[in-house]
């Protein structure tokens, strides 16, 4: 067989990115090519390796990006360029259910590619789920049916649906991707003998935080979908497994559902809070502005001896810090009898990670009131008498390349260390620019982050939360209006966050 990349055709569910099974995000965490789709979620999209190529060939129901012909030849040409490479397929729900996948797949086997269906989620049966509604019910429906609601015959050019056999199906009916025509089914299948009172719904943005269900009846649901502003991407399901949704449907309101919300912290950082504030009910897309590196070989580490105190001023300093310190062959006894000081909660959360518990956290947790803290214990050379007070010149500060002059200025016999560097991201993708540019508002957790975003993107979100007072002045002077939690802690900007939406803010 000839040298070619392997093709995976992955399902990426319905569009809850909790939903996409395990072996899809891991071929997407390897994936040289990602070739996508338009209803792939971009909390999806964020999964994939960081260094793939992303090609966009998103198909909108009026407009065909890329042509389906078109596509099956780019899988070929990108299993060709990539020689052993992974090559990624991802389409909303399930390949094989209307997705076409089978076409592709029949395409690389005519070219001797090697290809691998990961099957995904299908919307049919996740989707109404979602709503409370069961696709089959004992006593109410013992079949279901998936049909797609847009495939017109070549010869006239009407939809090639069997209406006689389906206005006879005492099974549920779900429709996918038939929302423009729904109109015409519905009397067409009256026409054929379905009860006019079939109930029915359409269930738009399935999975996601902006998921709405609209209830009606076969006689009355072209009505209903001009009334209601019924739009695509959405589901119709008839039956009546349908009533058992007034009753059954679980998913509520929660305080940010529907919301948007792009948080800037770094990868390896940001999973914490994402997690809370999709458990809230937003889709959150992760867009680090910055990354961290260890700066190795700065220092000595045997003048770790010569300090009484060590400063701690962000988790990144931390983790740097340690990973060189264990790097180097020493570990944590090396610091027996040290005072440990941190800038803040969040900071001295991370410490205690390694064991390390903080002899001074400040009430104002700014580099200002870490310094005011430690001057408060600091004695005066001319002192002879140590009591309980430090020596200002054993002192020493861990900090990162960027961090300001406040701490050597109000204790100027410090020294400091430069423990890890931090470096702007390079770009930001295309898929990931127009998701941060329809967004509600974004997330912000340090000022580099906040001035490498405006290098990066004119987009301005209305609102900007911050964490901390240094964050919130550097949002402000690019013209974010700003909500700023009350403490330095990630659980307090997320109670602000949902207090602020809780108070009717759009």
């Amino acid at each position: 067989m000839a040298n070619f990349g392997h093709v995976y055709l992955i399902g990426a569910g319905p569009g809850d990115p909790g939903l996409l099974t395990i072996r899809g995000k891991e071929i997407l965490e390897r994936a040289d090519v990602v070739v996508y789709d338009r209803l792939v979620s971009p909390a999806v999209l964020g999964m994939c390796n960081s260094k793939a190529k992303m090609v966009d060939v998103g198909k909108m129901p009026t407009h065909h990006k890329v042509k389906q012909s078109e596509i099956n030849k780019l899988l070929v040409q990108y299993a060709q360029e990539y020689p052993q490479g992974i090559i990624a397929r991802l389409k909303g729900g399930d390949p094989f259910v209307f997705g076409r996948g089978g076409e592709e797949a029949l395409e690389l086997v005519d070219a001797g590619v090697e290809f691998e269906v990961v099957p995904g989620i299908t919307s049919a049966i996740s989707v109404p789920a979602y709503a409370g509604i069961p696709v089959s019910h004992r006593g109410i429906a013992t079949s279901f049916h998936i049909i797609t609601g847009h495939e017109k015959a070549e010869s006239n050019g009407e939809l090639s649906l069997d209406f006689e056999n389906l206005a006879k199906c005492q099974g549920t009916l779900i429709f996918l991707m038939g929302i423009a025509n729904m109109d015409f089914i519905a009397k067409r299948l009256m026409e054929c003998g379905k009860a006019p009172k079939t109930p029915l719904a359409f269930i738009e943005k399935g999975t996601t935080p902006y998921q709405r269900t609209v209830m009606a009846t076969l006689e009355t649901a072209g009505e209903t979908i001009v009334r209601e502003n019924v739009t695509a991407p959405a589901i119709t399901i008839m039956g009546g497994v349908v009533e058992l949704g007034k009753t059954l449907a679980w998913k509520k309101n929660l305080p940010l559902s529907g919301k948007r919300l792009v948080v800037t912290r770094a990868a390896k950082q940001a999973s914490g809070i994402t997690a809370r504030l999709t458990a809230l009910g937003a889709e959150v897309i992760e867009t680090p502005m910055i990354e961290t590196r260890a700066v190795e070989g700065s220092f000595n580490w045997a003048d770790l001896a010569n300090f009484d105190v060590l400063a701690f001023t962000s988790t990144n300093g931390v983790e740097s810090f340690f990973t060189q310190l264990l790097a180097s062959g020493n570990d944590i006894r090396v610091l027996a009898g040290k005072k440990i000081a941190s800038v803040g909660k969040i900071t001295e959360k991370k410490l205690l990670e390694y064991g390390i518990r903080c002899d001074y956290v400040p009430e104002d947790h700014t580099g200002e009131g870490l310094g005011k803290l430690l001057v408060s214990h600091v004695i005066a050379s001319e002192q002879g008498e140590r009591g309980n007070l430090i020596d200002e010149s054993r002192i020493l500060l861990l900090q990162g390349n960027l961090a300001d002059d406040t701490l050597l200025k109000l204790l100027p016999q410090a020294t400091r260390w430069v423990v890890y560097e931090t470096l702007p991201v390079a770009e930001l993708p295309e898929w990931k620019r127009e998701a941060v540019e329809s967004a509600d508002a974004i997330v912000f957790a340090s000022t580099s982050a906040v001035e490498n975003y405006v290098k990066m993107t004119d987009a301005r979100p209305r609102t900007s939360f911050c964490i901390g007072r240094m964050t919130e002045s550097a949002a402000r002077k690019h013209g974010f209006g700003t909500v700023t939690s009350d403490e330095t802690t990630m659980d307090s900007l997320v109670k602000k966050i949902a207090e602020y939406y809780a108070g009717g803010r759009a």
